[in-house]
């Protein structure tokens, strides 16, 4: 597959799917210690989310970089826009400031 038809498909990830995490492993298996707290702190907000799991998708996780100009994963996608990786979404989590941006996002969808 193209390079521009995987970023083709990023960015349709990203537009269809209110909240999208980008992780290693699943919500319910997170294999890297870095999505297991980002998804611990979105499952704590009790928003439904999207997911797609990067180590199941080499292409994606090639190229989403790219398009989303962040470099690690986990990524964090609310409503178009990159929230960040791990760290900023568990920063957010402690402070009310993901639940806020969740519920608004969900009330949007």
């Amino acid at each position: 597959m193209s390079t521009t038809a995987i970023e083709d498909i990023i960015r349709r990830q990203i537009a269809e799917n209110p909240v999208l995490i980008y992780m290693k492993g699943s919500p319910d298996a997170p294999e890297c210690g870095f999505s297991a707290k980002a998804v611990a702190a979105l499952k704590a907000t009790g928003v439904d989310l999207a997911f797609v799991n990067v180590l199941q998708a080499p292409s994606i996780r090639e190229r989403l970089p790219g398009v989303s100009g962040w470099p690690t994963f986990p990524q964090l996608f609310v409503k178009g826009e990159l929230v960040g990786g791990s760290d900023i979404i568990t920063e957010m989590a402690a402070s009310g400031e993901l639940q806020l941006l969740l519920e608004q996002a969900e009330v949007a969808a």
